[in-house]
């Protein structure tokens, strides 16, 4: 038997967030209304977000030797998510994000990758990322950890099936830096602006049609409180979101994406995948952080 469902292998940082009354441009000054702090990562919330639906899964990453660290180790075991694949540093600070959320939800966030990107690949254990269903993927700032990734995926068995998350800091690498990873990917799940990065192109069904011809099976397009776009080819759906009284949009792609690749394991419809990504993602946005809104297996049950 497998030992996971889905392993992640991305950046673990500490979220610092600072509810605003604006987000200020250059020469502007807005004020902090309220702040919270949580863990955070992008491939890290979607795991946490498949161990709220009932998978087991582990992760791949590294952290500091700081109060932080501790943090991110603890939320993790609290979430039932395995922890053998982290390494962690005999020094160094573990990554941190600066977040500042509008009224609205909107965002704008600075990342602090501390020793996110001095991971190397002896570092890692290449059977422990081998005995997983899927292996989910998203970013790093360093090119040093992207080519670790890189490495990675030309040794994992063809058995497991690679998500995929660019976000745009590999976004804005460009498809063909991006190549190596993507002729490697089973699941893309950029959003709108990210896939025109990738593609050049406007139309988010043109550029998830482009990638479909590049040989990947599944594309899936987030368009934030518009829905989500899907297609693998043979068929394409949009699927509108949840309407709902957004507070933080922060984590909310991440959501999505445990929603999706849960419907995957557990052999849903691509149309009702997007919708459970949709729903994981509305319930998200409801709270403050990348995770606190995150449901569980027993919240699905509000789809029926």
């Amino acid at each position: 038997m497998i030992p996971f469902d889905v392993v992640g292998f991305g950046a673990l940082n500490v979220d610092k967030l600072y509810k605003v009354n604006k987000l200020a441009k250059a020469e502007e000054e807005s004020f902090i209304e309220t702040y919270t702090e949580a863990c955070g990562g992008s491939a890290a919330n979607t795991i946490i977000g498949l161990a709220r639906l009932g998978f087991k899964t582990g992760f791949v990453g590294k952290i500091g030797c700081d109060r932080e660290s501790k943090l991110i180790l603890q939320d993790f075991c609290s979430e039932g998510v395995d922890t053998k694949g982290i390494i962690q540093a005999g020094n160094g600070r573990s990554g941190l994000v600066l977040g500042f959320v509008d009224q609205k939800g909107e965002r704008a966030l600075y990342v602090d990758p501390g020793v996110n990107d001095t991971i190397t690949f002896d570092e890692l254990d290449q059977e422990y990322v081998s005995k997983t269903r899927f292996l989910h993927l998203s970013s790093f700032v360093s090119t040093k950890s992207f080519q670790v990734q890189k490495k990675l995926l030309e040794l994992i068995p063809t058995s497991t099936k690679v998500s995929f998350d660019p976000g745009i800091l590999y976004a804005s690498k460009s498809y063909d830096v991006l190549k190596p990873i993507l002729k490697r990917t089973y699941l893309l799940m950029p959003n709108n602006i990210e896939l025109k990065l990738l593609t050049g192109k406007t139309n988010y069904q043109e550029g998830a049609e482009f990638m479909i011809r590049q040989g990947i099976e599944i594309v899936v397009v987030k368009l934030g409180s518009v829905g989500s776009y899907v297609t693998n080819g043979n068929e394409s759906h949009f699927v509108k979101s949840f309407t709902v009284d957004a507070i933080d949009t922060t984590g909310a792609g991440d959501a999505f994406d445990a929603g999706f690749i849960s419907g995957l394991l557990n052999e849903e419809s691509l149309l009702d995948c997007a919708r459970i990504g949709n729903f994981v993602a509305s319930q998200k946005v409801m709270r403050m952080g990348a995770r606190a809104g995150l449901p569980y297996v027993k919240d699905l049950d509000l789809l029926d």
